[in-house]
């Protein structure tokens, strides 16, 4: 198997483990503030790869310099800032806006990419990004048409996971893998912690009673072990080996897991216009990975044969 190929898939299992992970989250943080929440679950995600970085990947740390740590910190403040102002937003708007505004991170990505990194989005990208941007309306946001101070929130939210995504492409082609996932991973638990010391009641993440709810010590188990340690070490492995645009287009099927999970799990019920969205989204992925020269014979084929 090609190595892009094999990234998109695996960014793929990435975008699957975190949106059927929502529903965990939900629960979690109804006994436990956010950004403690956060902050516990990427304390034991960089505990976990850092215990392998020091016992298997010694050598790794050799290339602990400068420059590598402040990739690393700069992947975990953009990582941070989309989880952060995700979760003031969601106090002012509802989930299906937060839900919309997050995925328009991946009409950012291209964006971004063309200023800052030079690289041009093919027209397989750019329309694989408008027909998945069609989807996630229809799947989120068919029932709304006011915006809120806490949209904009989000939209910082959408503007930190879109940097995340560009820069973890940039930085992944230049460090060992392992130890800059570790520094990024620290960072955010030290800023998720602070911003938990600064606004939250953060004396609820040393209670014993409240860590071992079974909602609250099943979710963070579950995203310390697979939706942060192996599912970031996994986006900072494979991402070299494709685009940032691709990248939001795959993880633009985050919603829809998330809906399908919230579907089996939590009996929540999908309209017509979101199972509509969802097919959208998975056609602007599936568009965005066919080059256009297959469409080009397609056509030719037709007009021979007519």
């Amino acid at each position: 198997m090609k190595k892009p190929l094999f990234a998109d898939i695996s960014l793929l299992m990435v975008a699957l483990i975190w949106g059927s992970t929502f529903v965990l989250v939900q629960g979690a943080i109804s006994s436990l503030p956010p950004n403690a929440f956060n902050a516990i679950r990427f304390i034991i995600a960089t505990l976990i790869l850092g215990g392998w970085l020091l016992i298997f990947e010694r050598r790794q740390l050799q290339h602990l310099k400068g420059s590598i740590i402040l990739s690393g910190i700069s992947l975990g403040a953009w990582l941070f800032t989309g989880y952060a102002f995700q979760t003031v937003g969601l106090l002012y708007t509802t989930s299906s806006k937060a839900g919309f505004i997050t995925g328009l991170s991946v009409v950012l990505v291209p964006l971004f990419s063309l200023v800052l990194l030079k690289q041009k989005p093919s027209i397989n990208a750019i329309v694989g990004v408008g027909i998945a941007t069609v989807g996630l309306y229809l799947l989120t946001l068919t029932d709304v048409t006011t915006l809120n101070r806490g949209d904009a929130f989000v939209l910082a939210c959408a503007v930190g996971f879109a940097m995340h995504i560009i820069f973890t492409g940039k930085y992944s082609e230049k460090y060992p893998t392992l130890l800059l996932t570790v520094i990024q991973l620290l960072t955010v638990a030290c800023l998720s912690g602070l911003t938990a010391f600064l606004t939250e009641d953060y004396s609820r993440a040393f209670q014993i009673n409240i860590l071992f709810e079974k909602e609250v010590l099943v979710a963070l188990v579950i995203t310390s072990v697979f939706a942060t340690a192996l599912a970031f070490f996994a986006q900072t492995s494979f991402q070299k080996y494709t685009t940032p645009t691709r990248v939001a287009l795959i993880f633009a099927m985050e919603p829809v897991f998330a809906a399908v999970t919230a579907y089996v799990w939590a009996d929540d019920r999908l309209t017509s216009a979101a199972l509509v969205g969802c097919l959208f989204i998975f056609a602007g992925m599936i568009f965005a990975e066919v080059p256009l020269k297959k469409f080009r014979l397609f056509k030719k084929e037709d007009s021979q044969a007519m």
